[in-house]
């Protein structure tokens, strides 16, 4: 996309691996252009996780306009539907104030909903999810794997047989419409930001460099109050499948507190659990997203500055 092309009607998605300098990028793209920083990140949106999550500070915050940013509590089971309401209400608001939508994150779903739609799928009610989580805890996993082969057999053929969440995800499904996720599927929202709206840039470290950072990164989050975070977090004893609390580094620094394991252990696991989802988020935009640019993040300020008008 050439520089006259990026006008205030298109949107910029910044997407990359966990700690690969998107942050910084977005800040600097939205203070050049007066654009918004719009939250791309399954984590960053919930309010209780600030400092595991790596979200901007409140000095970045006050800089540009930031959105969907913690605006959701630990108790919600927030989806990509969810999401998606909301980015659509962010996205109109930019437009009406003629400012430049800048979507940034890591999470690959959640950057597909925006530009190539999502499945129909109606919200869950609570009482039909509880009841499946606690037949998941009475009755164990296999139980239900059996049960969803009866009732969206093509579903339960698609997950492993312990994959815990999206077993009860489908079975939530099924119980509240009466119909298979795959039928669901294939009924989708359109999307918000269709082909030629949007110029969209994936930050690619080298992968060393990268892990190295993780590392570092995570050593810094203990030391600036994550491990608290987290213990207030634990104190509220919610549901460990709710994705809050499945955070890189909430399930481990949890069993430290609660005195299964040392701080280090609980540190390398957080670490190890953090490289490993970079190296899917790499592996994910790879084939699911060939329309985002790969740029390495040295190279990032030149390939911004060029498509700046």
């Amino acid at each position: 996309m050439q520089a006259h092309q990026l006008s205030l009607s298109k949107a910029v998605l910044i997407a990359g691996p966990t700690a690969s300098g998107k942050s910084a990028l977005a800040l600097e793209l939205a203070q050049k252009t007066g654009g918004v920083v719009i939250n791309t990140d399954s984590m960053q949106v919930y309010r209780d996780l600030r400092i595991i999550t790596a979200r901007p500070t409140v000095e970045e915050e006050a800089r540009v306009p930031h959105r969907l940013y913690g605006h959701v509590d630990a108790a919600v089971n927030f989806s990509a539907g969810a999401w998606v309401a909301d980015a659509e209400k962010v996205l109109a608001e930019a437009r009406v104030e003629k400012r430049l939508p800048i979507f940034i994150g890591g999470s690959g779903l959640y950057f597909k909903a925006l530009t190539r739609g999502l499945s129909a799928v109606p919200p869950i009610p609570a009482e039909v999810r509880d009841a499946v989580r606690a037949r998941l805890e009475r009755d164990g996993v296999e139980a239900l794997h059996e049960e969803l082969a009866r009732r969206d057999p093509i579903s339960a053929e698609r997950l492993k047989p312990r994959d815990r969440t999206r077993i009860a995800r489908a079975l939530e499904v099924v119980e509240a419409t009466g119909r298979a996720l795959p039928d669901w599927h294939r009924e989708g929202l359109p999307p918000l930001l269709p082909p030629g709206e949007f110029t969209a840039l994936f930050l690619a470290p080298e992968r060393d460099q990268l892990y190295a950072r993780i590392d570092t990164r995570f050593g810094a989050m203990l030391d600036t109050g994550a491990l608290e975070e987290v213990a207030v977090l634990a104190a509220r004893k919610l549901d460990s499948l709710l994705p809050a609390m499945k955070a890189h580094g909430v399930p481990a620094l949890i069993r430290y507190l609660g005195g299964e394991i040392t701080r280090e252990e609980a540190a390398e696991i957080g670490r190890a659990d953090t490289r490993h989802y970079a190296k899917r988020q790499f592996t994910w935009f790879r084939h699911q997203l060939p329309e985002f640019e790969w740029i390495a993040p040295e190279a990032a300020k030149g390939w911004v500055e060029a498509r700046l008008p």
